[in-house]
């Protein structure tokens, strides 16, 4: 897993795609930076001391406004670290006067240009990183990422629903849903909220709960349209030490390791997890699978398949949480100094025979395809399947917005260094998707409209392919909370 690391320079190509100003004259480009720094030193002048504001050069600057991968950082104007929840409330008070655009930026790790950078303020809560263990809660602040949040809870022996993968945000999984290694057993991370700490875009502070009908359904998978939230209380479980890690094998074992998956759908443990990965680099698929089973030592039979199978490394052991996601730092597909990643989901309700060998091919062509472009291009694709139940611990919530069956929300990224070819690569994610679909439905899958997942969602995904017959009733709270629309001055999916 990539490091975080700081901007080197601004992207040209997601100011205008993704929602922002296209190119601008040099007259209009100064107008603008001169409004965003006076907003900057507006905000400088009117937060407490609990909070920070920095204009490049500065080296926290630059810590603050990079992302995982470098195609998702923005020059902004200044970067301001708030202290409090009254200074995010004096913040967002200014931006929506000065109707400046802005972005919030938790753990970095959206892969969507311009979803969480912006080239006027630059929000980081990475101030608001405190793990506050209670009686069956967990308080959790939004500048945290999942290893940090794992770390401080590991001596206490309870755990929360989160992240699966090192450098992963709290902020940003929990409100696209959050999908967990244990999943099965207790829902997605969303379905495990007991309550948020907003600011809404006013700048009222408030506590979100169930009793709040519609903005606890919109926070539920909405993502940044109801303002900032400064604090999640999730809801906390016993946790043992686990069993599990990945296994790498070499490509001519794919059948079997597409008997192996095809096998395992079959048996129900809410305790297990597994994903299989592949990846085309440098001339050469890579494959393997990560295996995991929430108690030391899982059931005989129920993993048999995968571990039978010829390995080149592997590290499946008995160990504690944080031992599993810090061993995963070891993959390093397509890392480089000035990577660039786009992902796009590819929801599926069962990995077919079929579905497995069109990933594979769809993996190949376009890792091949893609490094003619760029010797530095790389294509990664996760299959996940998940329980039966994994949708039926939770009620109603923006995403997902069908919980009678459950998805396979399947996952393929790319990773490059030319920022040239940004458009060729978001093209052959979508191509790779509408293959993948066209062959699901051909089986007679029932994904005609199957939400693609938040988190894996590429940037033009239509809000209807994510949050379904959900998009009316979002827009309107929407309306309801923001009708100044200062929400829309930040990028992201926006109702």
């Amino acid at each position: 897993m990539l490091s975080t690391r700081p901007l080197l320079c601004a992207l040209s190509l997601a100011a205008s795609a993704y929602g922002y100003p296209g190119k601008l004259d040099d007259r209009a480009t100064l107008g603008a930076a001169s409004h965003f720094k006076a907003t900057c030193h507006r905000i400088a002048a009117t937060i407490s001391k609990a909070s920070e504001v920095f204009f490049p050069p500065s080296p926290q600057y630059a810590v603050d406004i990079s992302h995982t991968y470098a195609s998702s950082s923005e020059a902004s104007a200044c970067s301001v670290e708030p202290g409090s929840a009254d200074d995010v409330s004096k913040i967002l008070r200014i931006i929506g006067s000065t109707r400046t655009p802005f972005a919030v930026k938790g753990g970095g790790h959206t892969a969507n240009p311009g979803f969480s950078s912006t080239r006027g303020v630059h929000i980081s809560m990475i101030r608001f990183n405190n793990v506050t263990v209670g009686s069956g809660t967990v308080e959790l602040g939004p500048g945290l990422t999942w290893d940090q949040v794992y770390a401080a809870l590991d001596p206490t022996g309870v755990n929360v629903i989160g992240g699966r993968v090192p450098g992963v945000g709290v902020a940003g999984l929990t409100l696209g849903g959050g999908f967990s290694y244990k999943s099965n057993e207790y829902g997605l991370s969303v379905d495990n909220v007991v309550s948020y700490d907003l600011v809404l875009p006013n700048g009222t502070i408030t506590s979100v709960t169930p009793n709040n009908t519609d903005l606890w359904f919109g926070l539920r998978g909405g993502m940044n349209n109801f303002g900032i939230v400064t604090k999640f209380v999730l809801k906390s479980y016993p946790q043992s030490n686990i069993w599990g890690g990945f296994m790498f094998y070499v490509p001519d074992q794919l059948d079997a390791v597409k008997n192996a998956l095809v096998r395992y759908q079959q048996k129900q443990d809410v305790k297990a997890s597994v994903a299989v990965v592949l990846n085309y680099a440098s001339g050469q698929l890579t494959l393997g699978s990560f295996l995991f089973y929430d108690a030391p030592v899982p059931p005989q039979g129920l993993f048999d398949d995968f571990l039978a199978i010829p390995t080149t490394v592997q590290n499946v052991s008995t160990k504690s949480f944080t031992d599993l996601l810090l061993s995963l730092n070891q993959l390093t597909f397509g890392s480089s100094s000035n990577i660039r990643n786009y992902f796009s989901g590819v929801p599926v309700t069962q990995y077919s025979p079929a579905i497995f060998d069109a990933f594979v091919n769809e993996t190949k062509f376009w890792g091949v395809y893609l490094a003619s472009l760029d010797k530095n291009a790389s294509v990664t694709v996760t299959l996940e399947p998940f329980d039966s139940g994994v949708f039926s611990h939770g009620s109603g919530s923006a995403f997902p917005p069908d919980r009678s069956q459950a998805i396979f929300p399947s996952v393929t990224g790319a990773s490059w260094a030319n920022a040239s070819i940004d458009g060729i690569v978001a093209s052959a994610l979508r191509k790779e998707k509408a293959t993948i679909h066209a062959i699901a439905l051909a089986e007679g899958q029932n994904v005609s409209h199957a939400a693609v997942y938040v988190n894996y969602a590429l940037f033009d995904t239509p809000l209807e392919d994510i949050y379904g017959q959900n998009v009316p009733r979002l827009r309107k709270i929407r309306a309801a909370i923001d009708p100044g629309d200062v929400m829309g001055l930040a990028g992201g999916f926006k109702f």
